[in-house]
């Protein structure tokens, strides 16, 4: 396995950190720089401790306008995401709040207090039509605030109240705090997970998504989740060739043994302000093999970091995808064999009832 070689030797490392950088915020007027390090009493340095901001949006529910993505509708009670995964694309969403996609990301977490009463109301909208929701189609759901917030969970029992399918994808052992709600979902075939897995290697993971639960305690969320009967597959997402690669085999073979009942990847694409994040990262703790990464992620996008076209973006193409898709298949077949098919229930849901319900009220 490889590990990172000198991030604990520089004191000006940002530990438990993603980023380490502010990048320019695209849609900002002015933006901050330093010019002169003696200079250490401004306040636009950078703040290591984690800033919560309440917002109470106008809607929760967001279509997807994207053939890659398997659900139609996402819903994310937060934005920004303290995980910190140095790779993610969602970093550039925070430009739209004002913010940065590199430490400030990962540092200003916006916390949507309404999602739950928000998404009762959409759901019982008359235009709904049922599809099934993902959570965290942008960040992360179960990212740690959510222990405090309880936002996620009480997104969940809307779910079942109103018996609608949702799917889950996450990183975080959080989401065992809700196997009481998630039992009940299953039982009506009303939920999904894929648990995130990046490797094996916990020095890399430490680095490449510090805030992230340990590779060891993923996999027993899949066994724990197997053993309630809620269905949950694997997700190695995304897959970062000289770092991650060699881990394709023996990672599928231990989520096969804990129950994974598929599994699926994609390969790193670096969009937007994620690419000069990534690569002062990648240079910072790689400084043997960055060119060399660097140059293999260019060589899955055509000589770029990313490839914004549908159906290639998340799976790249060259000589080395072709190399790496070929061991994930053969692995998958190898090694998850638990593969029953599973169906969202989109029959059982109880919304029409409800608002058929309301109407005969206001009769009276």
């Amino acid at each position: 396995m490889i590990a990172a070689t000198n991030f604990n030797s520089n004191p000006t490392y940002f530990k438990g950190r993603g980023s380490q950088v502010n990048t320019f915020n695209r849609f900002a007027s002015f933006n901050y720089v330093q010019e002169y390090k003696e200079v250490l009493d401004e306040e636009f340095l950078v703040n290591e401790k984690t800033e919560i901001i309440y917002t109470t949006p106008k809607t929760i529910i967001n279509k997807v306008n994207s053939p890659d993505i398997p659900m139609d509708f996402s819903a994310n009670p937060y934005q920004g995401c303290e995980h910190g995964c140095v790779y993610c694309y969602a970093r550039n969403t925070h430009e739209y709040w004002g913010y940065s996609a590199g430490l400030e990301f990962e540092q200003k977490i916006i916390v949507k207090k309404n999602a739950a009463e928000l998404l009762e109301k959409e759901l019982l909208a008359k235009s709904w039509n049922v599809r099934p929701i993902m959570l965290s189609g942008n960040t992360d759901c179960y990212q740690p605030i959510e222990k405090k917030m309880e936002i996620t969970r009480s997104m969940l029992k809307v779910f079942l109240k109103l018996k609608h399918p949702v799917g889950i994808i996450t990183k975080n052992a959080l989401i065992l705090r809700d196997l009481d709600i998630l039992k009940e979902l299953a039982k009506h075939n009303l939920v999904y997970v894929n648990i995130s897995i990046t490797g094996l290697d916990e020095k890399t993971r430490q680095i490449l998504e510090p805030r992230t639960s340990t590779y060891k305690n993923r996999l027993k969320i899949i066994q724990t989740l197997t053993e309630n009967g809620i269905p949950c597959g694997i997700m190695m997402a995304p897959i970062i060739a000289g770092i991650n690669n060699q881990d394709i085999p023996e990672l599928l073979r231990l989520a096969g043994l804990a129950g994974a009942r598929s599994a699926s990847y994609t390969m790193v694409r670096l969009n937007g302000a994620v690419g000069p994040v990534f690569k002062d990262w990648l240079y910072k703790n790689f400084p043997d093999r960055a060119d060399k990464v660097w140059n293999l992620i260019c060589d899955s996008h055509g000589g770029n970091v990313n490839d914004s076209r549908f159906g290639v973006r998340m799976r790249g193409e060259g000589k080395m995808v072709e190399s790496i898709n070929q061991i994930f298949k053969i692995s998958k077949r190898r090694f998850i064999t638990n593969t029953q098919e599973f169906t969202f229930n989109r029959d059982g849901f109880k919304g029409k009832v409800k608002k058929a319900e309301v109407q005969q009220m206001s009769l009276f």
